[in-house]
């Protein structure tokens, strides 16, 4: 696509250099990331904090997530444990979050954890954001670079959708790779899955070799709100469209090809459907589709992730 934006950045060194300083200086940026893209901050830093809930249009009491480079600066704001390091040794960095207990002597912004004594935490993936938290002296606290309870970016274009120049900087890192958001593993306790992603609770599992958690948790990290991933048109689960303005979400190979029908992976691939999920669903938006049906996606391993994105899109 060619670049007809004045705050959409190509990826280079000049373009590395200028975000840098700018999230130095405490201003936002959207960043590209493995899973989607994500409105990015100074975590220590109580204004860029506050400017991304107010952005977003973010509940307080929705906490964020806070990137880091290494273990060594996470380790000046968070206690790591055992299960920690299990995971932390297979998955990172890439598209995990951990909640862990918070340090008295961190200097996060007290407003990034909405005050809990928890904070979420990741290792990104993706070499944008890497190159970028390599030079910092912060981590930055990225939320996903949209509207709270809206859908999640997946390009850079994406983000102009909703900020537009209210973003001085967003740096076009290419497609996301994953599509959705990170698993997030509650490990102050009993591990608990509080998100489905894609990597799935089977996987976690088999690496803490424990069983999980299936208690109810209070909101310790983003994608626990009720209503999230609306792509602002009503989302109707499990029936087949009836009108010609009525678009259809489908999985596999045995659903004819239309017009209206739209095709999460015709391999029946759930890692590819989830890559595809939000990508379609602002297609058919801007389609002019009045409503999106969705056909039954089995509930194993990524499944679990769409199907959890696709029942909260639809309250």
């Amino acid at each position: 696509m060619e670049n007809i934006y004045s705050n959409i950045y190509s990826f280079n060194k000049k373009v590395l250099k200028k975000t840098v300083k700018s999230l130095k200086q405490g201003n936002l940026a959207g960043l590209p990331t493995e899973t989607v893209y994500g409105l990015a901050g100074n975590a220590y830093s109580k204004r860029a904090v506050r400017n991304i809930f107010r952005l977003k249009k973010r509940p307080k009491n929705n906490p964020l997530i806070i990137h880091y480079n290494n273990l060594k600066n996470a380790r000046q704001d968070v206690s790591f444990n055992s299960d920690f390091f299990k995971l932390y040794k297979k998955f990172c960095p890439g598209p995990i979050t951990f909640v862990l207990k918070r340090n008295k002597k961190s200097k996060l912004s007290p407003i990034s954890t909405s005050n809990l004594k928890t904070v979420a935490i990741r290792f990104p993936s993706h070499k944008v954001i890497r190159s970028i938290l390599k030079l910092t002296s912060f981590p930055l606290a990225m939320p996903s670079a949209n509207f709270s309870t809206k859908l999640s970016p997946v390009s850079a274009y994406d983000v102009y959708d909703d900020f537009k120049e209210n973003l001085k900087i967003i740096v076009d890192g290419g497609s996301s790779k994953i599509g959705i958001e990170s698993t997030v593993v509650d490990l102050t306790g009993k591990p608990k899955i509080l998100r489905p992603g894609i990597i799935c609770s089977k996987e976690i599992k088999a690496i803490l070799k424990k069983n999980l958690s299936n208690k109810k948790s209070k909101i310790k990290s983003p994608g626990m709100m009720k209503k999230h991933y609306s792509p602002g048109i009503p989302v109707i689960i499990g029936q087949k469209p009836k009108k010609i303005d009525h678009a259809y979400i489908v999985f596999g190979k045995k659903h004819k090809k239309n017009f209206n029908y739209f095709n999460l992976s015709q391999k029946a691939d759930l890692k590819e459907a989830a890559s595809n999920l939000y990508k379609i669903m602002r297609k058919i938006k801007k389609y002019g589709f009045k409503k999106i049906f969705v056909a039954k996606i089995p509930s194993s391993g990524p499944g679990k992730a769409i199907n959890d994105r696709l029942i909260r899109a639809s309250k």
